[in-house]
């Protein structure tokens, strides 16, 4: 069975993830695929659009498929991660520059890798069971694939918000935190999906978006998140009440203190260069060192090897803040096309 199954149909370029079982995790040679069809169909006049969805019924992509990063580690083999995390990043890249309409059908869980293939699309649908998320912090890394632009441009501080503590956002919460662009219900997706075939994008409805948790916690967010230092926003949520306050201390209190450190610092420069080439740059930076110097060997044993949720993560200072985003030299990022 291909873990990722392409071919045309009409004048749209279809994309299925297909590895149901393992709630479509992304793998290498999935990302490869992805952007050999994207490529083959960029400059090819019988494609009009792009169309990415997912098999089974829990999720379009949970994210990543950690677990052969994880072995490599272990073997001392770090090149594994950042080779994989360098052909990944090139095509978030591209799909965000893609010239051509690509729609995605974000059902169920989109996290983390995911994110980097369904939100940075022209055209994202979500519907009543989609749950969408950047959780990363929770397993030491830094949200990534070029999330952390999407949580710079959020209205306010809810990307902060939802950077450092990796709530999960329903379709009303995706869409206000632009994550998403369209509400269509689930069961409307198939004849979406054939109305879309010969390329007119004009068919998707413009249906009214459900009410966002977020939108009705913006302003407590506000006060919360808009502090400097991971420090100073976990001295704001030691005395607030609030239900953003509450949900917060509780996600936060799990998540690998150098990690949501970090985020901070990446979301708060994206915002001031909000481009996917700069928060590209800055999460590979971090995600480069993660497996050697950071904590996300040890927060895949708890979470995904021996999954007793009860990650030791290292303390942190200001040399190792330095230490995980400075630049990388000749090991950064370096884009060959500009498409």
């Amino acid at each position: 069975m291909n873990d990722v199954v392409i071919r045309t149909e009409d004048r749209a370029g279809l994309i299925t993830l297909n590895r149901p079982k393992a709630l479509n995790a992304l793998t290498w040679d999935m990302c490869l695929a992805i952007e050999a069809a994207l490529d083959d169909w960029r400059d090819d006049p019988a494609i009009a659009c792009v169309l990415i969805d997912a098999t089974g019924d829990r999720a379009f992509c949970a994210g990543g498929d950690i677990a052969d990063m994880y072995a490599s580690a272990q073997r001392g083999e770090f090149g594994y991660g950042q080779r994989f995390w360098r052909d990944e990043y090139r095509l978030n890249r591209k799909i965000h520059h893609y010239p051509k309409p690509i729609v995605t059908f974000l059902h169920g869980f989109t996290m983390g890798g995911g994110v980097g293939i369904g939100c940075h699309a022209s055209h994202r649908i979500v519907c009543d069971d989609s749950r969408i998320a950047m959780p990363e912090c929770s397993i030491g890394l830094v949200p990534d694939v070029g999330g952390s632009l999407l949580l710079a441009r959020a209205p306010g501080f809810s990307g902060t918000y939802l950077g450092l503590t990796g709530d999960r956002m329903d379709a009303g919460d995706a869409i206000y935190a632009g994550f998403a662009d369209h509400y269509v219900p689930a069961k409307q997706w198939d004849a979406l999906k054939t109305a879309l075939m010969p390329g007119d994008i004009d068919a998707i409805p413009n249906h009214p978006a459900p009410t966002s948790r977020l939108a009705g916690w913006q302003a407590e967010i506000d006060t919360l998140f808009r502090g400097d230092t991971a420090e100073a926003i976990q001295q704001a949520l030691t005395d607030a009440s609030g239900p953003a306050a509450t949900k917060a201390r509780k996600l936060t209190g799990a998540n690998a203190p150098l990690a949501m450190a970090v985020a901070l610092q990446i979301i708060a420069k994206v915002r001031h260069d909000p481009r996917i080439e700069t928060a590209l740059d800055h999460e590979y930076r971090y995600t480069w060192r993660a497996a050697a110097q950071g904590d996300f060997i040890e927060g895949i044993r708890a979470a995904i090897i021996d999954k007793d949720r009860n990650p030791h993560w290292q303390d942190y200072g200001r040399a190792d803040l330095a230490r995980m985003t400075a630049p990388l030299g000749k090991n950064a990022l370096i884009w060959e096309d500009q498409t």
